[in-house]
């Protein structure tokens, strides 16, 4: 017998699931601040992820989120789907324009800083990993976080807020990177 070897799954995500007008969570003109959030899937080496799939899920303006499950005494927002997702281009760059969420409350009653959850799926990869993207203008609230406060490590944390740039085009971006391994590896959630 000779052995053979092994291969991962996919790379399937663009081909079977890309749905190009699901990166923007705003079309039907949902209320709040609307933002981008872009930046690239890269490897341990620094290259770029080509076949890299991401769906954010997140609160609307007002911090309720778009499912029954979210009985806050809150206004929801039609317009807002609250979920989206983007497949990466060959150079692993990605986009969402969305709102800047509402503060939403941690399991214990505490308001948690704005924030999107993001899950990735990519080649090699036989889970989904997921993290969050944190604003950069938002430090105090950023520093009440307790998912924030609970990583000790200063530069994992940092790796999980965005930086604000400098609006060019339409509407201001936040730059996210995605490093999946190594040096710089973004932060990623054990859930």
């Amino acid at each position: 017998m000779i052995p053979s070897s092994s291969q991962t799954v996919g790379p399937f995500f663009k081909y079977a699931l890309e749905r190009p007008t699901w990166s923007d969570l705003t079309t039907d003109g949902a209320r709040g601040e609307r933002v981008r959030i872009a930046g690239r899937v890269l490897d341990g080496d620094g290259a770029p992820v080509p076949d890299a799939l991401l769906e954010v899920w997140q609160a609307n303006a007002d911090g309720k989120y778009a499912h029954e499950a979210d009985t806050q005494d809150k206004p929801g927002d039609p317009n807002f789907r609250g979920f989206g997702r983007a497949c990466v281009d060959d150079d692993g760059r990605y986009a969402f324009t969305t709102v800047v969420p509402g503060s939403v409350p941690d399991a214990s009653g505490a308001p948690q800083a704005p924030h999107v959850n993001v899950s990735i799926f990519a080649r090699g990869l036989l889970r989904r990993l997921v993290t969050r993207v944190y604003f950069d203008d938002r430090e105090d609230e950023n520093a009440r976080d307790g998912v924030l406060r609970s990583i000790a490590d200063a530069s994992a944390r940092a790796s999980l807020v965005a930086a604000r740039e400098d609006a060019t085009g339409e509407l201001p971006t936040y730059r996210f990177n995605i490093i999946l391994q190594g040096e710089n590896e973004t932060a990623f959630l054990d859930v």
